[in-house]
């Protein structure tokens, strides 16, 4: 039975072959523990992840269509299969030990890692490993002064370790997107902030990087009030012209402490 067509309206690029997902597993080292598969295609991670001795791969897969056919060329006990959108999975509920990966389809990337990172117990997922777009990538682990340093570079700093995998050229997909892609791995650790603390200290980092062209008391000021943004900043001593990408993780936890302190300004 022929394969099902692949649908551009939800970014579907499969890879070719098995071969180029060795950095991902590499870095896993999945045997004798569960890996959450994020979107398997036609299972060419899949069968790798089982190859390399995983307990179980739960693979969630969007469209029914490819899951069915997963299904039917994959008859491996440890492959349970999950029918539903990936963006609601519950990552509170992985019990340790769990390893995640995926062939990210490009529209879900970024707001599945956010996720991810948000809600995750390191104690019970230690490590996640990626395909994405190469500028997603980039900008997982962009530092201080990079153009691309955003939020995201700043919230995947406070919950994960991420390093470079390895590339993979656009010709190794079927069908060929537009731009090459990433493995990145991400080593998952304890937030910086008390736990119920690190929605407070995230929302501080996206109200910082919201505006890019102005300066950091001003971004600070569209929410906090002009009266507070400027004594947080004049108390660490950030000069009037420093701007977000200038920041890195440990100052924007200052950042946060500090205003926490002067709530009641405005």
């Amino acid at each position: 039975m022929a394969p099902p067509l692949l649908k551009k309206s939800l970014g579907q690029h499969h890879l070719r072959h098995g071969g180029l997902c060795r950095p991902l597993v590499e870095f896993l080292q999945p045997a004798e523990t569960r890996v959450v598969e994020i979107g398997p295609g036609g299972g060419v991670l899949t069968r790798e992840l089982l190859a390399a001795g995983a307990t179980t791969v739960v693979a969630w897969e969007y469209d029914p269509e490819w899951a069915f056919a997963l299904r039917r060329q994959t008859e491996d006990a440890r492959l349970s299969l999950v029918v539903a959108d990936a963006l609601d999975l519950v990552w509170e509920r992985c019990t340790a030990p769990t390893l995640v990966a995926g062939n990210l389809p490009y529209g879900i990337g970024t707001a599945l890692i956010e996720r991810l990172l948000a809600r995750a117990d390191p104690d019970s997922i230690s490590r996640a490993a990626f395909l994405l777009q190469n500028e997603v990538a980039e900008r997982l682990m962009a530092v201080p002064g990079n153009p691309v340093y955003g939020s995201l570079s700043v919230l995947t700093a406070a919950r994960s370790e991420v390093r470079l995998l390895g590339k993979v050229s656009k010709g190794s997909f079927r069908p060929p997107p537009k731009v090459d892609g990433a493995f990145v791995g991400l080593t998952l650790k304890a937030p910086p902030v008390a736990g119920e603390e690190m929605a407070e200290l995230a929302a501080t980092i996206r109200l910082a990087f919201a505006y890019r062209r102005k300066t950091l008391r001003n971004s600070l000021a569209a929410g906090w009030g002009p009266t507070r943004a400027s004594a947080v900043c004049e108390e660490l001593g950030l000069a009037r012209n420093t701007r977000a990408q200038e920041l890195t993780l440990a100052d924007f936890v200052r950042l946060h402490r500090a205003n926490q302190e002067r709530s009641g300004d405005s």
